[in-house]
Order: C-alpha cells, then structure tokens, then sequence
C-alpha cells in the first residue's frame, strides 16, 4: 500500500525536491506573496520556510506527521521561525485563522473528485477577503499515468467557483520532481481570488 509516512520517512518521496518549485519561487520574487501565509499540504516546508525567509509569517500544514517532523528540523537548522503543523487540509477553519496568501504545491492533485469542492471550501474559509490562493497542480498535458491525477483547466475553475473563488490567471508550468524520477512534469499554476 501506498504511504506518504513513509515515503517522507525513507527521503523518497518524488514531489520533495529539496527545494522551491521554480513556479512558486518565481511569484515570490514578483512579490505577488505577501501577508500571512499558509502553505498547504506543505510536506517537509520549503515553501514555507523561503516564505518566512521573505519576512512573511508563515505557516504549513500537512496531514503526515513525517513531513512536519522533518519541516521542524529544516527550520530549526536554519534558524527560521515559522508554525508548522499535522493538520487536515479539509478543515483549515479549524485553524482559527485567515490568511492573506495561501498556497498549494501538489496537494489538490491528490483529491478525489467528491473531495475537491470540500477541499475548495475549506481554503475558502482562512482566505482574507482581499487574499490570494496560488495552486500549483499536475495538468491534463502530462502524458503517460505516472503520479498523480490530471488537472484540468476547466475543472480548476469550476470547482473553484462553486465556493465563490474565481480564477484570475492561469499558466502552463513545470512541476518539478526529483531529478531520478525522470523529468519534470506539466502542470498549471493558478492564481485564485474572492469574486
């Protein structure tokens, strides 16, 4: 059986580069992040963690205990202030936050259908009223049926807009995995925000 535990606790898992997605790392130098920030399905936190670099409070979220484990030991050894914690992505509101930014990197991918629109309702709850909400997903264009599910375009808007959000920019992107899992992938980067 598949386990993410486990793929974090052996170093294998192919999403965890050991750095940003070159995608997400370009809209922080753009500057497009800003505020309080939560990063969603964060794995072991390098978005989170170049975030808080940035002077952003920061925080991260996963629902595997090994990624959180090895995010706070990132953190630590390079002294960076930052919450991390093993949560529920479909309960954000949980949190008893909002945040200004919110971002995804290979977490919406993984939902099955009937969880989407309750996955869009929970980022929904914790965006500010004036937030943004970039998700970086695999794409319909990535051929073959390694990883994860495709994303269509039109299923990120639709989803999306049942719960008020609205899709402002779309992109084609890379999404890049580990450099022995072959090359990267085709995904799209969506830019979100309240209608």
């Amino acid at each position: 059986m598949f386990s993410r535990d486990a793929l974090y606790r052996s170093g294998t898992a192919p999403w965890d580069i050991g750095r940003p997605q070159a995608a997400i790392a370009r809209i922080t130098e753009e500057g497009r992040i800003r505020g309080r920030v939560l990063d969603v399905g964060c794995g072991t936190a390098e978005h989170t963690l170049l975030f808080a670099a940035r002077g952003h409070e920061a925080w991260g979220v996963d629902l595997e205990p090994a990624a959180i484990e090895r995010a706070r030991a990132k953190a630590e050894a390079r002294s960076i202030d930052v919450t991390l914690r093993v949560h529920d992505a479909l309960d954000l509101a949980a949190l008893g936050t909002t945040f200004d930014t919110i971002v995804d990197s290979g977490l919406f991918h993984t939902f099955a259908d009937e969880l989407r629109i309750r996955y869009a309702r929970s980022v929904a709850s914790v965006l500010a009223a004036d937030g943004a909400f970039y998700l970086l997903c695999f794409s319909e264009h990535e051929p073959g049926d390694w990883g994860p599910r495709r994303i269509r375009r039109d299923a990120i808007e639709t989803t999306f807009a049942e719960v008020g959000l609205g899709v402002v920019a779309i992109q084609a992107v890379a999404f890049e995995r580990r450099r022995d899992d072959g090359d990267d992938a085709a995904g799209w980067l969506a830019e979100i925000r309240r209608r």
